[in-house]
């Protein structure tokens, strides 16, 4: 029997429908308060949070887990993983894990204006409207290097992007000889694509001999052509409040831009617009197994069928930077509506972020327009 996108897209709405209203369920009304918004699409306002979205160790909006009992908390990685294949809740179990691996790098003193900076409990989970069969309804999930967001418009699963999933480390020792690497998949693959490629398109796919210091799109609500990479504190929601913090955050950025070597140009060179570097057309069967398996490190993370598969021809592969291991390095992976972006530069090369978006729909955009469309004309 051959299950349809159409058909995993409402059995998978189902279950966030049915996981949410028990999470919901279980709060009391402080809490309730604090872990819903509007529904989408009611107007700009009531939206306005849904489409807010951060990977920083900053306020993602919502109720955290740490303010929930723990069978509030199941209830919650519930929610999560109804919205993820096997693999994908893994890596995420994965990435708050690490909060207590980077807590230990950083000898346990970095805070963030809070009693513990680095926390795997500081993680939010807020659900916007009414679960249920009808309408618009949609749940976000993050804390810093995760950010879900998915949106449900009549029953089905319309939008999953933007998803962001980072690892910080990137590398992490383990007992045994094999280490710890959430992206190490998205990482490899991409390396051994473009070093794989011929002179003359390795000269197409990479862009400049150095990286940026962080992915381009940042945290935009929306992609537009132009864009180039947003500064670290532009990645927070508002202005750190205490001094000491302001500081840290501008030595970080300012080490970040230094350690890259990048002036205006090399950033308007790799600002987004139309796509970049080598096509899936142009490579051979290697290549384009290669290239099937990146994609797959992205599309993978949601429940198998639910994703969208773009047309490998089109998807262009873009790099900067060396392509040793072990160097600064960015790539992203570009066709109509679909977009990826990978870096590993900061903290010697051991802090990495990964992130997949549909340029025309993030958030379902146009789903919930048509959706608002046909209601009011109803």
């Amino acid at each position: 029997m051959v299950v349809t996108a159409d058909e995993t897209a409402r059995t998978t709405a189902t279950q966030m429908a049915q996981a949410a209203a028990h999470w919901l369920e279980s709060l009391d009304p402080g809490q309730r308060r604090i872990g819903t918004g509007g529904t989408p699409g009611s107007d700009a306002e009531a939206d306005s949070e849904r489409l807010r979205w951060y990977y920083t160790p900053t306020d993602h909006g919502g109720l955290t887990l740490g303010a929930m009992r723990p069978a509030q908390q199941s209830l919650a990685m519930q929610l999560v993983s109804s919205g993820l294949s096997h693999a994908g809740y893994v890596t995420v179990s994965t990435v708050l894990g690490l909060e207590n691996v980077l807590d230990r790098v950083e000898g346990f003193s970095v805070d963030w204006g809070h009693e513990r900076g680095r926390d795997p409990q500081r993680y939010y989970l807020r659900v916007f409207g009414e679960p249920g069969p009808s309408g618009a309804w949609a749940w976000r999930f993050g804390g810093h290097h995760v950010s879900l967001n998915n949106l449900v418009v009549d029953g089905a699963v319309v939008s999953t992007t933007p998803c962001f999933l980072g690892a910080d480390p990137a590398t992490s020792p383990l007992l045994g000889p094999a280490p710890l690497r959430p992206l190490g998949g998205a990482e490899d693959l991409a390396r051994e694509l473009v070093r794989s490629l011929p002179a003359d398109l390795a000269a197409e796919a990479v862009l400049l001999d150095r990286a940026p210091a962080d992915i381009i799109g940042g945290n935009r609500s929306r992609i537009a052509t132009g864009d180039t990479m947003i500064q670290l504190p532009g990645l927070w929601r508002g202005r750190l409040r205490e001094p000491r913090l302001v500081e840290r955050l501008d030595a970080m950025n300012e080490t970040a831009e230094k350690g890259s070597g990048f002036d205006e140009t090399d950033h308007q060179t790799l600002a987004l617009g139309a796509p970049r570097g080598v096509p899936g057309a142009a490579l051979d069967p290697a290549g384009r197994e290669l290239l099937s398996a990146l994609v797959s490190a992205y599309v993978d993370r949601v429940p198998a069928g639910l994703a969208v598969w773009p047309d490998l021809d089109d998807v262009h592969i873009a790099w900067a930077g060396p392509t040793r291991p072990g160097e600064p390095h960015y790539y992203r992976l570009q066709a109509p509506r679909f977009l990826v972006e990978y870096d590993n530069t900061q903290r010697q090369v051991n802090h990495a972020h990964s992130v997949w978006r549909d340029p025309e729909s993030d958030f379902g955009h146009d789903v919930l327009a048509a959706h608002r469309d046909a209601f009011h004309a109803g």
